[in-house]
């Protein structure tokens, strides 16, 4: 798991019962896209209409939240989520607790926010 951490401080968070919440190491290595259509490979999300407007708030909202809850690798992470962006909707996403905590605990910004 180069790159990244499913913990902050050795404990692990959950995004779902027995798998650990994946978490970037750094909010700068986030340079996913910051416009335009998304397609979300199928094992982030599993329904036919993967395709995400990110000039839609509703569809970058709904992205980042399958992304960071389903998430297993860094490279998704960074490919798919913008470190600003991730920052500027924190406050709006509906995260699994154990998803929100792993983060928060790492990157105390987004606590603030």
């Amino acid at each position: 798991m180069q790159g990244l951490s499913p913990t902050a401080a050795g404990v692990a968070f959950l995004a779902r019962p027995g798998r650990p919440a994946v978490v970037a190491r750094s909010l700068a290595e986030l340079v996913g896209p910051r416009h335009g259509v998304v397609e979300l490979p199928v094992r982030l999300m599993w329904s036919a209409d993967r395709a995400f407007d990110l000039a839609d708030p509703d569809d970058l909202l709904w992205m980042y939240e399958n992304v960071l809850r389903e998430s297993t690798r860094g490279d998704d992470l960074r490919r798919l989520i913008d470190g600003e962006t991730l920052r500027r909707v924190w406050p709006l996403l509906n995260l699994p607790r154990g998803v929100r905590q792993a983060w928060e605990s790492r990157h105390h910004c987004l606590r603030a926010a």
